[in-house]
């Protein structure tokens, strides 16, 4: 539990006990790990945890009266979309405890890069009666716990489209395309998308198993990952202006993600070095690009 300073009186923390943070992966429940590195934009999340509150000690620590209402919120953060919205909400009615069953649903195509989800307890209507120490406003937060979650590592923080190569200009047999925006600046979220062709199945199942995925899921997934690296990193290379380094760009634009994974490759390389190494001697940096992304490792 995270305790801030308040200009009110704060129950103690352990008035409320919280179960950890699971999983549904259809009817399987697993424990919530701090990273999903097989997640994508097209998997949606249902996350459970129990709550269970004694509610009568929490108003007395607060110093409200039992008529006071409370709720029980959960409210996610996504780093990678820049939204926030809440997850879940329910009043508190037990005079002594309450127990909740918390379940967050959490579409895939509104998250993305590290994911917070912040438990809470509220006033859930303005308190009338209040005292110079208590809370008064509607929303004061009594509780708070807050946890974090990393979705992806920084090569695919963008949307992911399934559509019909025969509809489109790309080769038919085109397993998927990496589209890119010419303009660094761009938020990452609208300036990439990966296209995946329909008609090949088996990445599209790949897609669609990557919460699970099969050992040649893993395999499909890990290639089209490291051809996502290739693309951003060679684009971002070929670009003078973010090669010179005179640019700052904001976090979360498609220039700050460029950069930051030429750093995580190629810790202590110039981008000028590594330009020159790409052009110059192009097998070589493919080589190092491959072993910097880890291509195939986790296959099992």
């Amino acid at each position: 539990m995270t305790r801030r300073a308040m200009p009110y009186r704060l129950p103690a923390g352990d008035t409320v006990n919280v179960g950890d943070w699971v999983l549904a992966l259809g009817d399987e429940l697993v424990p919530l790990p701090d990273r999903l590195p097989d997640w994508d934009y097209q998997t949606n999340l249902t996350i459970r945890r129990d709550v269970e509150i004694d509610t009568k000690s929490l108003r007395v620590g607060a110093g409200l009266s039992p008529d006071v209402p409370l709720a029980l919120a959960v409210v996610w953060t996504a780093s990678g979309s820049g939204l926030k919205a809440a997850g879940y909400r329910t009043a508190l009615s037990g005079p002594d405890r309450d127990v909740c069953r918390v379940e967050v649903r959490i579409p895939g195509t509104e998250v993305g890069g590290r994911l917070t989800l912040e438990t809470v307890v509220v006033l859930d209507a303005r308190n009338v009666e209040p005292t110079p120490a208590t809370p008064r406003r509607a929303g004061s937060v009594l509780w708070r716990d807050s946890h974090e979650v990393q979705l992806q590592g920084d090569a695919p923080q963008f949307p992911i489209s399934v559509i019909d190569f025969g509809k489109t200009s790309f080769p038919n047999d085109a397993a998927w395309h990496v589209q890119i925006s010419t303009n660094l600046m761009s938020a990452t979220m609208g300036g990439m998308i990966l296209l995946v062709n329909e008609r090949n199945v088996s990445t599209v199942r790949a897609f669609q198993n990557a919460a699970r995925p099969r050992t040649v899921d893993r395999a499909i997934l890990s290639a089209v990952y490291y051809d996502v690296a290739r693309t951003m990193v060679e684009h971002g290379l070929r670009s003078d202006e973010l090669v010179d380094g005179d640019t700052p760009y904001p976090e979360g634009t498609l220039g700050a993600t460029i950069v930051s994974l030429l750093e995580r490759f190629f810790p202590g390389v110039s981008r000028e070095d590594l330009k020159l190494r790409m052009e110059h001697s192009p097998t070589h940096f493919a080589s190092g690009l491959r072993a910097a992304v880890k291509l195939f490792e986790e296959v099992e």
